[in-house]
């Protein structure tokens, strides 16, 4: 077992504090509540965080790189629940070994009428993970923070609609769209970002598009 580190510490104290972008401010009275988990931990290669990454086949963010995550239930107390429980059932990752330190404000995602609490946890007990739900997942990922932050692998995406945001090619993921948005925001306010260029500007691969296009 491991203490939470004072890196993630400051980070999710920032995190709390994040003001969120009038785009994404969830409105009244719309959206299904949802939850993703940002699970950090001490990895083989220094710290981590999990990711996912889903399946060609979904109805939604097909063969996107992702946290895990999902719909709040009904019989799930509240977004902190059901961030472990589909944790758990996407990745097998044992939710006894994950310590939740605090939730982000919640996002909201106008193309899946989603509202989207981060909830941010350490790994103090590692537990081993696979794509445990082959329908959705089609592979887990602990990518190490250091790659994240490497400027090397940082890059903006242009999508065809005209919007650009934030990317990284890790692990042979492009990560892209809210999950880059989210991570891009907390690894900055966190003090963990090291200096990159953000004119360095891509197009979304037209295979990505494909998929972005079809499930929306």
């Amino acid at each position: 077992m491991t203490q939470v580190p004072d890196w993630l510490e400051r980070l999710a104290a920032q995190a709390q504090r994040t003001r969120v972008p009038v785009p994404l401010r969830p409105p009244d009275g719309r959206g299904r509540r949802a939850a993703v988990l940002m699970l950090f931990g001490e990895g083989p290669h220094g710290p981590d965080v999990l990711l996912i990454q889903r399946s060609t086949r979904g109805r939604r963010h097909a063969g996107q790189p992702a946290f895990p995550g999902g719909g709040v239930d009904p019989e799930d107390a509240g977004p902190v629940e059901a961030a472990l429980r589909e944790t758990e059932e996407e990745t097998g990752a044992d939710p006894r070994g994950v310590h939740v330190i605090c939730t982000m404000p919640e996002l909201y995602l106008p193309y899946s009428d989603n509202r989207v609490t981060p909830v941010i946890g350490w790994w103090r007990e590692p537990s081993a993970v696979h794509a445990a739900s082959p329908d959705e997942v089609d592979s887990v990922e602990r990518v190490p923070i250091a790659e994240l932050v490497d400027p090397g692998n940082r890059v903006m995406l242009r999508h065809p609609r005209g919007t650009a945001g934030p990317a990284f090619r890790v692990r042979g993921m492009l990560v892209w769209g809210f999950t880059a948005m989210v991570l891009d925001t907390v690894l900055r306010e966190g003090g963990l970002e090291q200096p990159w260029d953000p004119t360095r500007m891509e197009d979304l691969p037209p295979d990505v598009v494909r998929l972005a296009s079809r499930t929306g």
